[in-house]
C-alpha cells in the first residue's frame, strides 16, 4: 500500500508541471521569427537592439507565465502596433498582403500564355520560308556526308 502511495505522489509531483499549463506551450525561438524588431526592421532572431532584447524579455516573461502565442502576439500589437509582426494578418485590408502577389503570378501566366497561343496562330503559309528545291537538297546532302 506504501508502494502504490509512493508511485502516486511521484506521478503527481511529475503531472504537475505539465498541468500547469492547459494549452500548448510557445516558445522564444519561434517568435523570434514572428516578432519584428521596431528599429532595425528585421526579425529578433536576427537583431541585436535593445529594443529586441526587451521585447525577447517580454516574450519569455509571458512564456513562463503560460500565454499563448496569440495572447503575446496580441499584446505586442496593442503596445507597438501592427508592424511588429513579421507576417500581415489574415484579416481585412491585409488580406490583399498574401493574395495579390498569387494574383500577379495568375495574370503573368495568363498574359504569357496568351500571348504564346496568338505568336502560334499568328503563323501563316505565307509567313513560312520556301521549300528547298531538290538541287539544294542534293548539295546539302553532299556537304553533310563529306562531314561525316
Amino acid at each position: 500500500m506504501l508502494g502504490l502511495a509512493a508511485v502516486v505522489a511521484a506521478a503527481l509531483v511529475f503531472a504537475a508541471p505539465a498541468v500547469a499549463c492547459a494549452h500548448p506551450r510557445t516558445s522564444l525561438g519561434y517568435l523570434q521569427g514572428q516578432v519584428m524588431c521596431p528599429t532595425c526592421h528585421t526579425t529578433l532572431e536576427m537583431s541585436d537592439s535593445p529594443a529586441a532584447q526587451r521585447i525577447r524579455a517580454f516574450i519569455a516573461k509571458r512564456i513562463a507565465a503560460c500565454w499563448t502565442t496569440k495572447q503575446i502576439e496580441s499584446a505586442l500589437v496593442a503596445n507597438y502596433g501592427q508592424g511588429i509582426l513579421a507576417a500581415p494578418s489574415h484579416k481585412g485590408f491585409d488580406l490583399l498582403a498574401w493574395w495579390l502577389p498569387l494574383a500577379g503570378v495568375l495574370a503573368g501566366a495568363l498574359v504569357l500564355a496568351f500571348g504564346v497561343w496568338r505568336w502560334s496562330r499568328a503563323r501563316t503559309p505565307e509567313d513560312r520560308p520556301p521549300p528547298v528545291d531538290d538541287e539544294t537538297e542534293r548539295r546539302l546532302d553532299e556537304l553533310l556526308a563529306r562531314l561525316d
